[in-house]
């Protein structure tokens, strides 16, 4: 009797100890699948939804100094109050000139640019006014070059799609979100795809 009783506990502890690794067998194949280079991370959705620059690196902010920052006065609800009123102008909240200029001479130092000659580039805002760019804070702005390292990638005509974003906004063809992060993103595709384009139809 004493016999079969011993025999049935070796029975349950060995089921136990069956049990127990199997479960740290699953739990080690779901962390090593995790991580492990068959099963990569899937990226975020923000860093997905992001391509890469199609123009030079000369034409664009420093990602890290210059991220881009909105203005909170403005939003989607009342862009027909300020941005998308004819009587609205940028000049009601642009920086003062002094303000821009000693920043401009600090980014320059910053960027450790070749050309330290502040009358070479614009202050400019990555995010404009006219689409609820932040008017003041350094992240929002840099020195942006009038001659790049291509013809067509300087502040002139990064104006030029600041103005048809704008435009678009306005008519409703696009949302205030989506062109700020178009032009966040990458100017220039908008410039080659959308302004460029526009431009030799006329």
């Amino acid at each position: 009797m004493r016999a079969r009783r011993s025999n049935n506990s070796v029975v349950v502890v060995v089921f136990i100890v069956i049990v127990i690794a199997a479960l740290l067998a699953h739990r080690t194949r779901q962390v090593t699948g995790r991580n492990s280079p068959e099963a990569p991370s899937q990226p975020s959705s923000q860093t997905a939804a992001v391509e890469p620059r199609i123009g030079p690196p000369d034409i664009y902010p420093d990602p890290v100094r210059t991220q881009g920052a909105t203005n909170p006065d403005i939003t989607p609800d009342n862009i027909h109050e300020n941005i998308c009123n004819p009587k609205w102008s940028t000049k009601s909240i642009r920086p003062p000139v002094n303000y821009t200029n000693r920043l401009k001479t600090e980014q320059i130092r910053e960027y450790a640019d070749a050309d330290t000659n502040p009358r070479d580039y614009e202050e400019d805002h990555l995010i404009p006014l006219e689409l609820g760019g932040n008017p003041k804070d350094p992240r929002n702005l840099w020195p942006e070059p009038y001659d790049t390292s291509i013809p067509d990638g300087g502040a002139r005509y990064k104006d030029k799609v600041e103005n048809y974003l704008h435009n678009q906004v306005c008519v409703g063809n696009l949302t205030l979100d989506q062109a700020q992060k178009e032009i966040e993103n990458d100017w220039y595709r908008v410039y080659t795809m959308s302004v460029r384009h526009e431009g030799a139809d006329r």
